[in-house]
């Protein structure tokens, strides 16, 4: 996996092949600065945008709702809530400089640094939603991340997260997406593919699911 060529450009092969903490902090460490314009003048990332709509759709239109943007970056997908009228966003992610990226743009309350693999330092049922695009992906975090995002997300609330097209199967994502479904975890409200990078030309599964009531 470490050794594959998954794009043509040098920066996303650092990040999707990293194989240790110190390989993915590196890549984002060298990337923070440039990671907003990379993104969207010169791959044509469009998952944001998606994602943001998605979790509108799924919240209908609650906008007072507690928000945890998992694996946030600079906080493309913040700034799009933000325009939906969303203001009670928390941001999470593993790589410090990204955070501090997405402070600068002072749409988010609490920031955390932390990694997915491991158990959040969030509460239980702490949020109304999470919203998690681009983390579950070559080179990041397995399927196993899920459970914590159902763990903080309170009964009745929506998990909205895109799947890197390629690392769907390869990273145990859909097994451990039905595990959930079986184990009546969460509930499947949608699941269809969408454009993740236009320049790149690929796609994204984005999946929403709800939290089961009590």
């Amino acid at each position: 996996m470490s050794e594959r060529k998954i794009t043509e450009t040098e920066i996303l092969n650092r990040v999707y092949n990293a194989t240790d903490h110190e390989a993915l902090m590196s890549a984002y460490r060298d990337w923070a600065e440039q990671y907003d314009s990379d993104l969207l003048d010169r791959f044509g990332y469009v998952a944001h945008v998606a994602t943001a709509k998605a979790l509108h759709e799924a919240l209908g239109g609650s906008t007072d709702a507690r928000i945890l943007d998992a694996g946030c970056g600079t906080g493309l997908v913040g700034e799009e809530l933000v325009k939906l009228g969303y203001r009670h966003i928390d941001a999470l992610d593993y790589s410090a400089d990204m955070l501090a990226q997405a402070a600068r743009k002072g749409i988010y309350g609490e920031r955390m640094q932390a990694d997915m693999k491991h158990r959040l330092p969030v509460g239980d049922d702490a949020y109304d939603a999470v919203v998690c695009t681009g983390t579950f992906t070559y080179g990041h975090v397995t399927g196993d991340a899920f459970d914590e995002l159902v763990r903080i997300v309170r009964p009745g609330g929506v998990i909205v997260f895109t799947i890197r097209e390629g690392a769907y199967e390869e990273y145990g994502y859909r097994r451990r997406m039905l595990d959930l479904e079986m184990a009546d975890a969460w509930e499947l409200v949608s699941f269809y593919d969408t454009p993740y990078q236009l320049e790149e030309g690929n796609t994204c599964k984005m999946c929403t699911y709800r939290i089961p009531r009590d």
